[in-house]
């Protein structure tokens, strides 16, 4: 199996998987696709890391990934490929604290989103991404003089 799904049906497998999750947590993963597109409409859906023994997962992303959207028997998780350089004013990151890079959002039954905190953590997200395609690496000097 491939490890990604092509841009352009990737959305229609999203589709698929809420549908597969008829419990809540179907329900919470496309309502935090609805904000993250919301947030961004410019966002870029995709499926990867599928693999023989996992059928793959979201991916939300723009200039890089964003976050990701998986389901856990207890919880929804987003996480935020660059979330440990994010500011969260709101408090929203609450899992994978303990990284240098990542840090996730576990969503339990029940629970409220705050879907400003949420938007406003994206489009963070979002402009990080773009920050960092924007500038050209510079470049190393050689050690070796012309002569």
């Amino acid at each position: 199996m491939k490890e990604t799904v092509p841009v352009h049906s990737a959305s229609a497998v999203i589709d698929a998987r809420i549908k597969e999750i008829s419990d809540w947590r179907g329900k919470m993963l496309a309502k935090v696709r609805g904000i993250v597109h919301a947030a961004d409409p410019e966002i870029v859906e995709e499926w990867k890391w599928a693999k023989a023994t996992s059928p793959g997962i979201p991916v939300w992303s723009h200039g890089g990934i964003v976050c990701t959207g998986e389901t856990y028997k207890n919880a929804v998780k987003m996480t935020f490929a660059k979330g440990a350089t994010l500011k969260d004013p709101a408090g929203l990151f609450n899992s994978s604290l303990e990284g240098n890079v990542r840090r996730a959002i576990d969503i339990h039954e029940s629970e409220k989103i705050n879907e400003a905190a949420l938007k406003d953590l994206i489009r963070a997200a979002v402009a990080l991404n773009l920050k960092g395609k924007s500038k050209p690496k510079p470049r190393r000097a050689s050690s070796k003089r012309a002569g």
